[in-house]
């Protein structure tokens, strides 16, 4: 199982079994593969190795396996994480972009972030780029022309960060002169450490 900390590891994924990733836009990974395979053969020996209760017992493990992590993780971030490794991202996070001119584009992102620790933390924020898009064209990476963005989440708080950007893209020949996209990817960056969510 491929847990989505500290890094989600499904960002770039566009096949995925029981969260590991098989296929990327990279091509075939294969510790996903393997994964998956280690996964369907330790429920194959597991049904054979007991008498009853076959189908309640593999129920059980896939729900464990699928619902479990989710839990952990928040329990781990409430209890122990500090700094970045406790700041959660719902993955929802939008953002536009309209030409100005030639040279200039808007951008507006709006993300939601959690900080689950008991202490306040600050990061550098930047985008990272989807891979929906064809090779080579930018779109979310356009707003860090103006980043990295410096965010201070309070303790046990939410926080909406609206980011609205002039950004001069006069040097950047590959890239969207209109357009919006959803669940946006980002990066959280600490000195020493980083987090893709």
């Amino acid at each position: 199982m491929m847990l989505p900390y500290p890094d989600n590891q499904l960002i770039d994924a566009t096949t995925t079994f029981m969260s590991f990733p098989i296929k990327t836009s990279q091509g075939f990974r294969f510790i996903g593969i393997a994964g998956s395979i280690l996964f369907v053969l330790a429920l194959v020996l597991l049904a054979k190795g007991l008498r009853k209760y076959h189908v309640r017992t593999i129920l059980l493990v896939i729900g464990l396996f699928t619902f479990s992590p989710k839990y952990l993780l928040a329990f781990y971030q409430d209890t122990l994480a500090s700094g970045i490794n406790a700041v959660t991202y719902d993955g929802e996070g939008t953002c536009q972009f309209e030409e100005k001119s030639e040279a200039l584009l808007e951008g507006t992102c709006s993300i939601v972030l959690r900080n689950r620790s008991k202490e306040p933390v600050t990061f550098a924020l930047e985008f990272i780029n989807s891979n929906d898009l064809e090779d080579g064209i930018r779109m979310q990476t356009l707003m860090n022309t103006n980043g990295p963005y410096q965010i201070t989440i309070d303790a046990k708080q939410e926080r909406r960060v609206n980011l609205t950007e002039l950004l001069d893209v006069s040097d950047i020949p590959q890239r969207i002169t209109n357009g919006s996209s959803n669940r946006v990817h980002i990066r959280l960056i600490e000195p020493g450490k980083s987090r893709n969510l």
